[in-house]
């Protein structure tokens, strides 16, 4: 397979049709090897428009590229900063999201897709991603506080644990609700609270651990 065909045709064919317009954005895409993160039985699945399986005990997936793409557009990275991100994954965010920051924590609570991920990462020689087990729904207080959280799978709603370990002026990004209903949202720490503005609507994989959000009653 020609992944860097694959890749090319994945930014102009999925992800500018989609909006994924600013450029440094499109730059990590290109930079950062997505093939290197999947499962090598399912490599030939790293740039279609469709989650990716990663095994583990709860049936965690990638997010479909599109939404990858929009979720960092919408953190809108500052370089120097110092990042969380709950849910690693196969690392394949968190190496997106070290390529724009000073230093990323990510936190991951499967332990198999934990150590999983920081090989990843060291193969794809990231060198300022820390990966650590636990659950991040917690958030990680030692290293707080964050320029930016990133929240990579879906929660009934963000804790305010959370967002409380944001800087004045952090942005969080997450994935809310239930599906069919997900919105994917941005809270701002500002002087007085937090706002929160609803990005775009997606289903994703929820949060191991996260509390399942309320279903509306008749």
């Amino acid at each position: 397979m020609n992944f860097e065909l694959a890749r090319f045709n994945m930014i102009e064919q999925q992800l500018r049709p989609g909006k994924v317009l600013n450029p440094g954005v499109l730059e990590v895409l290109h930079v950062v090897k997505r093939e290197e993160f999947v499962p090598p039985a399912l490599r030939r699945l790293a740039f279609a428009d469709t989650e990716v399986p990663l095994g583990g005990t709860e049936g965690a997936r990638m997010c479909a590229p599109i939404v990858e793409a929009l979720a960092l557009q919408a953190l809108a990275m500052e370089k120097h900063e110092n990042v969380l991100e709950i849910g690693t994954g196969s690392g394949y965010m968190a190496a997106l999201l070290g390529a724009h920051a000073d230093h990323v924590w990510s936190l991951e609570i499967d332990p198999q897709l934990a150590e999983t991920a920081a090989s990843n990462l060291r193969r794809a020689g990231v060198t300022n991603v820390v990966v650590e087990t636990g659950n991040g729904l917690s958030g990680l207080a030692a290293h707080a506080p964050y320029d930016a959280i990133m929240v990579s799978g879906a929660v009934a709603k963000v804790p305010q644990l959370l967002l409380d370990q944001l800087k004045p002026g952090g942005r969080l990004f997450a994935f809310e609700g239930a599906a069919p209903a997900m919105q994917a949202v941005l809270y701002r720490r500002n002087a007085d609270g937090f706002s929160r503005v609803a990005v775009f609507e997606t289903v994703v994989a929820p949060l191991r651990d996260a509390e399942p959000a309320q279903a509306f009653v008749f």
